[in-house]
């Protein structure tokens, strides 16, 4: 059922009975706001959003099934056109992102005060996206020092792997062996690696994986 002038209906999901109870009563002081159910567990709320169609999914991210956050597409093919708001006290950059790549249209701490959770409720079911402020502060931060570690360090993980077997005297043939990729694919992570680095020669490479720590010194 998608949001109309009827009250907005909510299923709160959170695995503390006194939390829900909490929850409920601060939703429904307010007029526009109806829980409709409430599940201690994925498995159950899965049953529940199949069953009543919820406009919004108030969502905990640890239950005892596993990660709430890992089960917002299951929960929102349950029903079409479901918003999902996680309300949570994991406040780490990477639950963010992972919520809202998985679905999750906002993220609220526990802790927020109760005029902002009613506020970020209509703000998502609406269509919108919410994100406390505090949170929205950390992601910055945290994507900062994500751009500065790959400003200091521009290979991925498999480019650096086929930097250190380069720098051991591999052949392109034996890389390809050793990582379980085509000779093709070697060859150009190879380049790849010598037009990031800046790189003209193999004793610049070694010279490189060196300082990084990538080969013994011996």
């Amino acid at each position: 059922m998608g949001v109309t002038d009827d009250r907005l209906r909510i299923l709160l999901v959170d695995d503390h009975k006194v939390v829900r109870a909490g929850l409920r009563m601060l939703l429904e002081s307010e007029d526009d706001l109806e829980v409709v159910d409430e599940a201690g567990d994925i498995r159950d709320a899965v049953f529940k959003v199949r069953r009543h169609k919820p406009d919004l999914i108030l969502l905990d991210v640890t239950l005892p099934d596993g990660s709430g956050v890992d089960a917002i597409p299951s929960l929102m093919a349950e029903a079409e056109g479901a918003k999902v708001l996680i309300l949570s006290m994991e406040d780490d950059a990477h639950h963010v992102r992972t919520a809202f790549g998985n679905g999750a249209s906002g993220y609220v701490l526990k802790d927020a005060a109760e005029d902002e959770l009613a506020a970020a409720v209509r703000e998502v079911a609406r269509g919108g996206r919410y994100l406390h402020p505090e949170l929205g502060a950390r992601l910055m931060q945290a994507d900062m020092r994500d751009r500065e570690r790959a400003d200091a360090d521009p290979l991925s993980d498999r480019e650096r792997d086929v930097l250190r077997l380069l720098a051991q005297g591999h052949t392109n043939q034996e890389i390809a062996g050793a990582l379980y990729i085509s000779v093709r694919t070697a060859e150009t992570h190879r380049a790849h690696i010598m037009q990031k680095l800046r790189l003209r020669t193999r004793a610049e490479l070694v010279s490189y994986a060196l300082d990084q720590g990538l080969l013994g010194r011996d």
